[in-house]
């Protein structure tokens, strides 16, 4: 079995697996619990916080411990929309954000406030000169990804903090699900980014857990409110077990993080070459994306006709974005806004690599998708 949809979900490092099952047996305790079965897991909740932070080179009391990168999106959003209203209501974002960013902000628009969507390059990269442009007295967010999860474009995130540090009042928030330890996101004290989304589940960790950055200094309205957990910030017994699990995967993900990005990038460049090489195959990815996502289509094929037939060789990658996969009428926004025809989009498929995944997993692809081509041309013929 090639699993080659790391984008969507990742395998649970075995590791991880562990400290979650030691963690579910003996710290069962609720940490607001007065007893010593509370105050022990609540030590560890803050070990775990710890622990994050010092690997991300931030304060402990800048991380907030969420259900992922959907809801740590959400609150990013509607956080900042509910405590700056009174300064203005005007949003800006990209138009190749995940549905998390997207979706939050059309709900917005339905209640008053104004979003522009700024429109990307044929790279699916916006232009730092559009963003000065949009800015206005009113503005009180900008909302960028670091990382398309799609074609795996970097958009510019230091230049759009450059051109931010003029503005202090604007909320800058980056979904940086795709990002953590693939590509150079910095931040803390000398970075603008004031806040910033992970989902565990994106990096080896369990499902259903994942943190926000928020910079000191920097307020956002809670969005879950009620027992005051995570300083009164998102309220809920905390998932203990996944967020020691989830401290451990990101310690992990950091080391040997140079040779990591190296060998993610021998393993694209490899694919690349060959796909390039194939005349019935558009690739749709940058020249220079993440060096995980590649994302490619072949000609006159749909997208989930290709995943299938890959799949009878125990090869799984994705069509484009997990999250809107199986819809009906799925097409790829990023696709659409980077200019690419709609019957071109949908061809469109992504593979995604974890550092664990192997150049002879490459080379079995390569020989896989060869015959499914194959098969592909009797059939059009």
């Amino acid at each position: 079995m090639i699993y080659f949809d790391n984008s969507a979900t990742t395998p649970i490092d075995p590791s991880v697996l562990e400290t979650y099952q030691k963690v579910s047996e003996n710290y069962f305790g609720n940490p607001s619990s007065l007893h010593q079965l509370g105050d022990n897991p609540t030590k560890l909740l803050q070990q775990a916080r710890v622990q994050i932070a010092q690997t991300l080179g931030v304060k402990a009391d800048e991380i907030y411990f969420t259900s992922g990168g959907t809801e740590g999106d959400n609150w990013a959003i509607k956080g900042t929309a509910i405590e700056k209203a009174r300064f203005g209501k005007h949003i800006i974002t990209s138009s190749v954000e995940h549905p998390a960013v997207y979706e939050t902000m059309k709900q917005l628009e339905d209640l008053g406030w104004e979003v522009t969507y700024l429109p990307v390059d044929e790279q699916g990269i916006i232009s730092v000169e559009d963003l000065k442009e949009a800015l206005r007295e009113d503005t009180v967010l900008v909302s960028i990804m670091a990382v398309n999860n799609e074609v795996g474009s970097l958009q510019p995130i230091e230049e759009i903090g450059a051109v931010l540090t003029d503005y202090p009042n604007i909320h800058f928030h980056v979904d940086a699900v795709q990002a953590l330890g693939l590509t150079d996101l910095h931040l803390g004290p000398e970075s603008r980014v004031d806040i910033a989304v992970f989902s565990g589940h994106k990096f080896k960790a369990p499902r259903g857990i994942g943190f926000i950055y928020l910079k000191e200094g920097r307020q956002l309205a809670p969005l879950l409110t009620g027992g005051g957990q995570e300083k009164n910030m998102r309220s809920g017994t905390e998932n203990l077990p996944a967020i020691a699990a989830m401290a451990r995967a990101v310690r992990l993900v950091f080391e040997e993080q140079a040779q990591k990005q190296a060998h993610l990038r021998k393993l694209q460049n490899k694919l690349r070459k060959y796909l390039e090489q194939q005349e019935k195959v558009t690739i749709f990815s940058p020249t220079n994306p993440a060096p995980h996502i590649l994302c490619f289509g072949i000609t006159g094929i749909r997208g989930e006709v290709t995943v299938h037939a890959l799949e009878e060789y125990e090869i799984y990658i994705s069509t484009t974005s997990a999250c809107s996969s199986r819809a009906t009428d799925a097409e790829s926004s990023t696709l659409s806004a980077m200019g690419v025809e709609k019957k071109v989009a949908e061809t469109a498929n992504r593979v995604s690599f974890s550092a664990t995944n192997t150049e002879a997993e490459v080379d079995e692809f390569i020989r896989a998708f060869a015959e499914v081509l194959e098969k592909f041309e009797v059939i059009n013929a």
